[in-house]
């Protein structure tokens, strides 16, 4: 599972030219969800974004967490998260999850984030043709893929 987050002043989706989602200062998190991914890897990647520091504290310096703040989460699925560019031009997704497997992961990601952090959590619609609009704080973009823990 990978995840691509974003500290943001505000985020927001638009999908058929109505926005359905937005959020204030928080994460935006796009989520891509692989074939062999499991309820283990979502816990991990929520443990690890619910308690990043990489909002100011009184100072300035990144040290203060999302549920610090009484941030939010926008969440949207990405399956192009695992884009494979080794041949051609085109981007395989051979290794993205289908969506019978990721629907299920999505929304015990969305659900369980809501239960361990008790903030917001506004969503894009899965498979949709989404626009994301968002305000990048910093810019601050975090990398996560819990096959490879760094």
């Amino acid at each position: 599972m990978r995840t691509i987050i974003q500290r943001v002043r505000e985020a927001s989706v638009t999908i058929d030219e109505n926005e359905t989602a937005s959020i204030q200062q928080g994460f935006l998190i796009l989520l891509g969800i692989e074939g062999d991914d499991t309820q283990e890897d979502a816990d991990w990647l929520i443990q690890k974004t619910s308690n990043m520091r990489v909002f100011g504290d009184a100072e300035g310096k990144m040290n203060l967490s999302v549920q610090e703040i009484k941030g939010s989460f926008l969440v949207v699925s990405q399956f192009t998260l695992h884009a494979s560019t080794k041949k051609g031009n085109r981007p395989s997704f051979i290794r993205a999850a289908r969506p019978e497997q990721a629907i299920p992961l999505y929304e015990y990601f969305i659900q369980k984030l809501h239960a361990q952090t008790g903030l917001q959590v506004e969503t894009g619609k899965f498979a949709a043709d989404m626009k994301v609009n968002l305000c990048n704080d910093g810019p601050v973009t975090i990398f996560m893929d819990s096959k490879n823990k760094e």
